[in-house]
């Protein structure tokens, strides 16, 4: 077996490359982790939810804002998967360590430099976008608490993209599940003032979410720079390449931005449902929960989906990559369509995980059949996304999220729930519009064949 094709396949797999077993082999391990990612937003929405509907409102529409602001960070970190996924599956092995090096340079300080920033103006941030009072005040504390850990998180987000990218799913999975199992712990303590911790409610969310953070890029840091995967990668640390570094961020910062537009236009979309009152708010926090049952399993396939699309372009195995998307596509839409119909037959007992107040199940219900059609959409464009990412075509996602991002979903939001008085409903159904447009632009621009002319 030539050098170029010895790293095409996943130990002990015997099914076709890009087929539908390799893309669950290694979707299997990163569903399991945004399983437990999401059970900490879970664990956080839950916990915080006895204390109040405006709490659970506050830890919502904070948590959607703090993503907005490092999601240019945290979206370019993830292209270092592109880069070491090619040239893994080129056989240049010793190649990769290097750019996981130049993206930990590339994204940490400007997100260390952004919670400096962000510290001291929060509170001023947070009047500009006028919720309730009562929201605004524990937006604040969640907010305060939670800043110091999200240079972390970048840096964790980094390194999880370089395990996926050389088709270790396993240890970023095993990482996240020890720090959810930390945050859950800490978030009763400082939430509640149990096990010996003071009581901090909101806040103590933050914080807990925080340290956690810090604890899973400790500990992935660590299995970075063990022995067996620095003598195979070259892990050890190297000096900043300024012509590395603008390789990876001609790749990486288009992914960044279009995280940026996306969660730019769904935060004011947050805040739109925020303005509609404290119980809206609340319904449409736990309605984004629930889409996360959904969501996490077509993040899962979409890294396997990127992981395949640059292990095969690097081995120049064509067929294989557009296997691997045909494969990742059937099996996100096959998950979704199971995840849908739950949203249809049981609403209430889903929306009484986070909480028992009559007007936000009320408010609630409806939401979940829109989300039935929404969340398949939203698998549909991620998967999408992730081929397109593993093959180095960004620049096209980036510019279909900003168009349908800012020039669709929040004027179109906007119109069906404040002009034509569609409420929560009106509002989420303008979002599923424009992410079914979204989706099927994503899907025509790689079946277009477009990705074979590009080269990173």
């Amino acid at each position: 077996m030539t050098s170029a094709t010895r790293n095409t396949r996943l130990p002990g797999d015997t099914s076709r490359p890009g087929g539908i077993r390799e893309v669950a082999a290694l979707a299997a391990p990163v569903v399991v982790q945004q399983i437990s990612a999401t059970a900490m937003m879970v664990v956080d929405s839950a916990m915080v939810g006895r204390l109040g509907s405006s709490e659970l409102a506050a830890v919502g529409f904070a948590s959607v804002w703090l993503w907005t602001l490092f999601a240019l960070f945290i979206g370019t970190a993830s292209g270092v998967q592109t880069f070491v996924s090619q040239n893994e599956g080129a056989g240049r092995d010793r190649e990769c360590g290097a750019w996981a090096w130049q993206a930990l340079y590339s994204v940490v300080p400007g997100a260390l430099l952004l919670v400096l920033l962000v510290a001291p103006s929060a509170d001023l941030l947070l009047g500009w976008l006028a919720p309730s009072t009562a929201l605004r005040t524990a937006a604040g504390e969640y907010i305060a608490a939670r800043l110091p850990g999200e240079a972390a998180f970048a840096a964790l987000m980094v390194l999880t993209a370089f395990f996926r990218g050389v088709g270790d799913t396993r240890t970023p999975m095993a990482v996240t599940i020890f720090a959810n199992l930390c945050n859950a712990v800490l978030d009763y303590g400082f939430i509640f003032g149990a096990l010996g911790f003071p009581r901090m409610g909101v806040g103590g969310a933050g914080l807990a979410t925080a340290i956690s953070s810090v604890l899973g890029a400790v500990v992935l840091f660590a299995l970075f720079q063990r022995r067996r995967t620095a003598a195979r990668f070259a892990t050890r640390p190297v000096a900043p390449d300024a012509a590395q570094i603008r390789r990876f961020l001609r790749v990486g910062v288009p992914i960044g931005g279009q995280w940026a537009i996306g969660m730019t236009s769904f935060a004011f979309f947050t805040t739109l449902v925020a303005r509609m009152g404290d119980a809206s708010m609340a319904a449409s926090q736990a309605f984004v929960m629930l889409l996360c049952i959904s969501f996490m399993q077509a993040l899962g396939i979409s890294v396997a989906a990127q992981t395949l699309a640059g292990r095969y372009v690097g081995a120049g195995l064509e067929a294989a990559v557009e296997r691997s998307f045909r494969a990742s596509l059937a099996l996100g839409i096959g998950v979704a369509v199971f995840v849908g119909v739950l949203f249809v037959t049981i609403p209430g007992p889903l929306l009484r995980i986070f909480t028992d107040d009559t007007t936000v199940l009320a408010l609630g219900r409806p939401l979940l059949a829109i989300g039935a059609v929404f969340q398949l959409f939203d698998a549909i464009a991620i998967i999408a996304e992730g081929s397109l990412r593993g093959v180095g075509d960004t620049r096209w996602p980036f510019a279909i999220e900003t168009l349908f991002g800012w020039g669709v979903f929040v004027p179109l939001a906007y119109t069906l729930g404040v002009v034509f008085d569609g409420g929560l409903a009106g509002a989420w159904t303008g979002g599923m519009i424009s992410l079914g447009c979204t989706a099927a632009l994503l899907v025509w621009r790689f079946r277009s064949g477009a990705w074979r002319r590009i080269h990173i």
